[in-house]
């Protein structure tokens, strides 16, 4: 659905992006990770036909955005970063006007307005000015005017940034459920957001792509994937008996919270043995966890380590 291949921007002397190549199937939900200025939304508008790459190519549903600009566009649904409309119209005039552009007409224009306007719960500002809306419901009519011709390809760009938790919530489900009939590219710094919708992340810094997994796979590489957590009133205690359990390397004490954490040898599983030492110690515990990974951990080291290297280049 989406390819690109050798893709780059170049602003004078400034490498925005640099040479991404990456592929997107049908039924992927992509999460595009990056630090400000990493070039995400560069990449996206690229994908999008907004700006024109210094070099290599991109392609929507095999139409390449240069060369069959339209045909790509025609596919693809695209919410850029903010959610820019016209402000001094209603959202129904502001639908309509997307309608005319995507040549929506007769029964179709009335059923896809329909569906944006029921699935994006547009019902009750339909005729209230762009301008006086809330953040949640401008985000939410620059959603409907992305899927409202109903594209195979949906490029959304920061869609939850700056929304309370409920309305964060309400945008991901979304996504989730139009997840199986589109391929769609979620450009975010949100973490919490790859776990939540992602089935796939690339993690970009300084214009090049560094990563490109699961997130279960990303998390594989924290130093805490496999770590067992636990909250107890006597951590100090807790902490000198767990480094005598079978399997556990070191042990570590949250200097907020109090809240220990046990790191097993490489290669080792210890939750039952941890489990085993708190039962036969009748250890106080409120909390234990399994831990899978902390992938803002693991989004540091990836891109903090691009940093030096660019710095040397």
């Amino acid at each position: 659905m989406i390819e690109t291949q050798n893709l780059s921007k170049r602003y004078g002397r400034i490498q925005a992006v640099d040479d991404v190549s990456f592929r997107v199937e049908p039924g992927q939900v992509l999460g595009f990770l990056g630090p400000n200025g990493a070039g995400k939304s560069t990449t996206m508008k690229m994908i999008a036909g907004f700006l024109t790459p210094s070099s290599g190519s991109a392609k929507v549903c095999g139409f390449d955005v240069r060369e069959q600009s339209i045909q790509a566009r025609r596919e693809l649904g695209y919410l850029s970063e903010g959610a820019p409309s016209y402000g001094e119209m209603t959202v129904w005039g502001f639908l309509n006007f997307i309608a005319d552009v995507r040549g929506l007409q007769g029964a179709q224009r009335r059923e896809r307005l329909d569906d944006a306007v029921g699935r994006l719960q547009l019902g009750g500002v339909l005729m209230q000015v762009i301008d006086t809306l809330s953040k949640g419901f401008r985000r939410r009519v620059g959603l409907a005017q992305a899927i409202l011709h109903d594209p195979r390809v949906l490029i959304l760009d920061e869609p939850t940034d700056g929304l309370d938790p409920n309305q964060k919530h309400e945008v991901r489900s979304l996504i989730q459920s139009m997840a199986a009939q589109r391929t769609i590219v979620i450009s975010t710094h949100i973490l919490e957001e790859v776990n939540a919708v992602c089935s796939r992340a690339i993690i970009i810094a300084s214009g090049r792509v560094l990563a490109d997994s699961t997130p279960a796979e990303l998390e594989a590489r924290s130093r805490y994937h496999g770590a067992v957590s636990l909250t107890t009133p006597e951590p100090l205690a807790v902490r000198d008996g767990l480094l005598r359990v079978e399997g556990v390397a070191q042990v570590e004490i949250d200097a907020q919270d109090g809240r220990i954490t046990a790191f097993p040898r490489a290669g080792q599983k210890i939750f039952e043995q941890v489990g085993e030492f708190l039962r036969s110690q009748s250890v106080p515990v409120s909390e234990v966890q399994l831990e899978r990974g902390r992938l803002d951990e693991v989004f540091r080291n990836i891109t903090q380590a691009a940093q030096p290297a660019k710095e040397a280049a």
